[in-house]
């Protein structure tokens, strides 16, 4: 790996940046001691999401399309029915 001194990495800062960029990492030094070392950042896209990562976890009961039905349907100011499996039907 390159070691360039402060005053010539900035006269060359663009070119060394794109140097790094393609793979050529570097070090900056100063008075003959490295300060930084320069790499590349890499691609910029978002954490692989991890799917499934707590599968196994948890139990999902089998009325969980139900659960709470009672009280919503009080809360919204209707009587509780069981799903008919049928389209709506209207009060008379």
């Amino acid at each position: 790996m390159r070691t360039f001194n402060l005053h010539e990495a900035k006269t060359h800062l663009s070119r060394l940046v794109e140097r790094a960029a393609g793979g050529e990492p570097f070090v900056i030094a100063k008075a003959g001691r490295p300060m930084v070392k320069v790499v590349p950042v890499g691609p910029q896209t978002a954490a692989p999401r991890r799917l499934g990562f707590m599968e196994g976890e948890g139990r999902i009961p089998d009325d969980f399309d139900r659960m709470g039905s009672e009280a919503i349907e009080t809360l919204f100011g209707g009587a509780a029915q069981p799903p008919s499996g049928r389209g709506r039907q209207r009060r008379r």
